[in-house]
């Protein structure tokens, strides 16, 4: 078996790859997972808000909701009743202060998301460096076997460059998965990032025509 085989530091390298691989799928199951249950639960918040008559009541009972969206909407209601607690109201400055109580939260939210995806993108560009060091030094295996031995017969030269092109399948197998899943992921992420900015621009639409009515 070319693992049981290799040299230490091959070993060490091929271990490393492995683990990143599996921790690299990981990745990709739970967050595929997760994004797709917060696509499917927006659609239903928003249809809900979208036939909502009382702001103050639908925030009260979905308030309190980890989902991205009614963190954003918990966001605007909260600056809007600080923002309308006291007369008379600013309405320009309440709705800037209103905009950027919203984005803030869609920024906070989306890093939030994001956040094990760096690991992708770690491995997608580490791997394949991984793996040609031990590609590397598989090759200065064999060519000090070659020096020892006085023979440069397949059998001295076999091992080695065996050990040096297993670890490049590796590192390929780790990085390859992680480029694909973090590019399509971050698309993902993208698009649920501008949902969100639309649901509060439909939203700061709204209060500020409360403040137009209030005026």
């Amino acid at each position: 078996m070319l693992f049981m085989e290799a040299d230490i530091v091959v070993k060490t390298v091929m271990v490393g790859l492995l683990l990143a691989s599996v921790w690299t799928w990981t990745i990709i199951v739970s967050f595929g997972m997760k994004i797709r249950q917060i696509a499917r639960k927006s659609d239903r918040f928003e249809r809900a808000f979208s036939k909502a008559e009382n702001i103050d009541r639908f925030f009260d009972e979905h308030g309190k909701s980890n989902l991205p969206s009614a963190k954003v909407m918990a966001a605007g209601v909260r600056e809007w009743r600080r923002s309308t607690a006291k007369r008379p109201v600013d309405r320009e400055g309440t709705r800037q202060r209103l905009a950027s109580a919203m984005n803030s939260t869609i920024a906070e939210e989306v890093d939030g998301i994001a956040d094990r995806l760096n690991f992708l993108a770690t491995v997608g560009s580490v791997a394949p460096f991984v793996g040609l060091f031990g590609t590397v030094w598989g090759i200065m295996r064999s060519f000090s076997a070659i020096a020892a031995e006085q023979n440069s017969s397949l059998a001295v030269v076999a091992p080695g460059i065996a050990e040096a092109l297993f670890a490049t399948a590796i590192g390929l197998f780790a990085a390859i998965p992680a480029v694909i899943a973090y590019n399509r992921f971050s698309h993902r992420l993208n698009k649920l990032e501008a949902r969100m900015g639309r649901f509060a621009d439909s939203f700061h639409a709204t209060l500020s025509r409360e403040l137009e009515i209030g005026s």
